[in-house]
């Protein structure tokens, strides 16, 4: 990582996410797709022993396994996930609202009121960095907002099992199924509905390149997902107050998730920056997860900056998944950020306690999707309903407006479904 001044030459260039060619992705997506509609669960069969290198006949997890893998799950391990579970509980039971009404004119009554979608599929991703975390982030919210199905969509390991803690978090959170399907198949599954695994309407999860492109092009067939996604990401902002060994952490942490995973420092001081490249090198050397992180190391950026309104101006239009502030001048930050998933304040607030144990939720918008998506949280998994109810008094207060807007906007149906109305009630 080279330090680099911005401005207006190289700003373009400094704003730009690693490059993904997605065309030979989607080909590879639409092609399991097609399959998936055609042979159902067969599709699924033979992309699971190509994709995750084993066969199964059986997808769905039995209680047995649960039982098992409660067992096999450490104490401490248990402990620390109904820690977390209580903080994420706390967090979004504090975002429910309650229900608007509002008497817009005498005799016309509006009101609005918040459902829970039925059915929702969770994506969990497995591999070498199997997401427990996630089970808790996005079944915890669906539990709470009342969602009666929640499916969940696991890869396998070689032997065919699903890690304890996946099933352990699961069981724990209410989850009411748990398959042994992964990446494009298990996308399809939950979009279109197999003999074995149930249809959904809304998909919610991370994953890498093909599950992100699975899952958008889920939206064509009707099932809606949580958020455009894409590779993790961390921004954070310094001056000459920030502590260079935190923030290497935080960088180094989020880099580690995949290659692709991007970070980025700016401070206003070069002496940090160049602090903090010293510490990421010296403790790269200890992760077990370095060549990943030292291969995402390479889209990352270190840049300067004169001053904090500079830096801002750069944060909004970056858009970051996830944006640490590490400065005196915190308050300017928190009072003007517009764009971002999730915003980390102080030296003593690493990234990681938002990933896993301080209640908000770490599912969030990347690739820029932050200056108009939020993250996961409680109204992700409802909709909202408005309802409206009409007296007689009330439509004679707004009966006329509505026949002359209709009239001029030419539907005549419209304005005579409210002038039969009026005449019998003049």
């Amino acid at each position: 990582m080279k330090i680099e001044e911005l401005s207006n030459k190289n700003r373009g260039d400094l704003l730009k996410r690693p490059v993904k060619n997605f065309e030979e992705v989607e080909q590879i997506v639409n092609t399991v797709f097609n399959e998936l509609l055609l042979n159902g669960d067969a599709a699924i069969k033979k992309y699971t022993q190509l994709f995750d290198k084993i066969k199964l006949d059986d997808f769905l997890v039995s209680d047995d396994e649960i039982s098992e893998a409660i067992k096999n799950t450490a104490v401490d391990l248990k402990n620390a996930i109904q820690l977390a579970k209580k903080n994420i509980e706390a967090f979004h039971t504090a975002q429910k609202t309650p229900k608007v009404s509002v008497e817009t004119m005498k005799g016309v009554l509006c009101w609005q009121e918040k459902r829970p979608i039925n059915s929702i599929g969770l994506y969990i991703p497995g591999g070498t960095a199997p997401l427990f975390s996630t089970v808790l982030m996005l079944a915890v919210p669906a539990k709470i907002a009342g969602c009666d199905e929640i499916i969940l969509c696991t890869p396998p390991d070689k032997n065919g099992n699903i890690h304890p803690a996946i099933l352990y978090t699961a069981s724990l959170c209410g989850v009411t199924k748990i398959y042994k399907v992964g990446g494009i198949q298990a996308i399809g599954a939950l979009t279109f509905g197999t003999a074995i695994i149930p249809k959904v309407s809304k998909i919610f999860g991370p994953g890498n390149q093909y599950v992100t492109v699975a899952k958008q092009m889920a939206t064509k067939y009707g099932v809606a997902i949580d958020m455009p996604a894409g590779p993790s990401e961390l921004l954070v902002m310094a001056d000459s107050t920030a502590n260079a060994s935190y923030i290497a952490s935080d960088l180094l942490s989020q880099v580690e998730h995949g290659t692709d995973s991007q970070v980025i420092l700016i401070a206003t001081s070069k002496e940090i920056l160049q602090k903090t490249q010293l510490e990421i090198d010296k403790q790269l050397k200890n992760l077990s997860r370095k060549e990943i992180a030292a291969n995402a190391l390479k889209n990352s950026k270190l840049i300067l900056v004169k001053n904090d309104i500079e830096a801002l101006n750069f944060i909004n239009q970056y858009a970051p998944e996830h944006f640490i502030i590490c400065t005196e001048n915190q308050d300017f930050f928190v009072d003007n950020i517009q764009n971002a998933g999730s915003v980390f304040i102080g030296n003593f607030t690493p990234e990681s306690a938002g990933d896993y144990a301080s209640g908000t939720n770490h599912t969030l918008p990347t690739n820029g999707y932050a200056k108009a998506y939020s993250g996961v949280n409680l109204d992700s998994f409802t909709k909202s309903i408005t309802f409206q109810k009409i007296t007689k008094e009330g439509l004679k207060n707004i009966g006329k407006s509505i026949e002359i807007m209709a009239e001029k906007e030419g539907l005549v149906a419209h304005k005579n479904a409210v002038s039969i109305r009026l005449k019998d009630i003049l």
